[in-house]
């Protein structure tokens, strides 16, 4: 006997719930579709324009003037490197730091919960707003953008990233693991750095490699901060080129030569951000 002869209510109740269900299935499909096509056809544009722009010259020379026959971007690439390296030393130690007094020391106190506001805050941020106040800070006193200046922008979107990974890593080892290490009499200092910080270093590492990833393709902070540099530098007391920076200049160009190179640069920033991003995805796999 069929479900509508024993209780026509229940089999209208069921039609009706198999019609919604149908219903939202495709529309999260439609939507899923819509997103994967804009991805694709992106993604598709960045490897067309990106290849047809990359040669040995992209890594070799310095960038060059409107119409050169020849010219690359390796004082950009170098320049991005050196900032975002620089930055990812600065603001790591600090935020592991921080993670590590949320998680283990200021759980209930008022200094605890200010700093995750403030931490959310500043994970929030438009960068161009981060890239701002250095400018008020550091570039407008001493008259001079900088690439510490850079250093110093990137370092404080890098520092909430891995404040907020370290701490939710942490929060995610059991009590069980402190209590049998503070049973044998191990000062909280040595649990923190031999049972928590080293059962969460997965996830922590993680953390990093996706504050590294976030700060690579910036270019408000920059703009504001190390500005450009048409000619090879290391140093950072003085302008310094970046990959971002150099790209939303070369863009907005009229000249030809100055559009294959923002397209290869745009290639490099994807092909290196997809690289961190899966060895992000990876070790938190692994740490699963």
């Amino acid at each position: 006997m069929s479900l509508a002869a024993l209780d026509p209510g229940r089999a209208r109740l069921h039609a009706r719930r198999k019609l919604t269900n149908a219903v939202a299935l495709t529309l999260s499909l439609a939507a899923m579709g819509f997103g994967l096509f804009w991805l694709a056809w992106i993604l598709f544009e960045t490897i067309r324009l990106g290849l047809g722009g990359l040669n040995w010259a992209v890594f070799t020379q310095m960038t060059p003037p409107p119409q050169a026959d020849t010219g690359g971007l390796a004082n950009a690439i170098a320049g991005s490197l050196v900032m975002d390296i620089a930055a990812t030393l600065l603001g790591t130690p600090i935020g592991i730091m921080a993670g590590v007094y949320l998680a283990e020391y200021g759980r209930r106190s008022w200094l605890g919960r200010f700093t995750q506001f403030i931490n959310d805050i500043l994970l929030s941020a438009p960068s161009i707003v981060i890239g701002l106040f250095i400018y008020s800070v550091v570039v407008a006193r001493f008259h001079t953008f900088s690439g510490m200046a850079g250093v110093l922008a990137l370092a404080l979107i890098v520092i909430p990233v891995v404040v907020r990974t370290t701490e939710n890593m942490l929060s995610l080892i059991p009590n069980a693991l402190r209590e049998a290490a503070y049973a044998l009499g191990t000062p909280k200092w040595k649990v923190i750095l031999s049972v928590t910080l080293k059962s969460a270093r997965a996830g922590v590492i993680t953390g990093i490699l996706l504050a590294v990833a976030r700060i690579t393709g910036e270019t408000a902070p920059l703009l504001f901060t190390a500005l450009s540099n048409q000619f090879w530098t290391l140093n950072l007391g003085e302008p310094m080129a970046s990959l971002p920076v150099t790209i939303f200049k070369f863009a907005m160009s009229p000249y030809e030569n100055w559009r294959n190179l923002a397209w290869a640069g745009v290639f490099i920033i994807t092909l290196g951000v997809l690289a961190l991003n899966i060895l992000a995805r990876v070790l938190f796999r692994n740490k699963n």
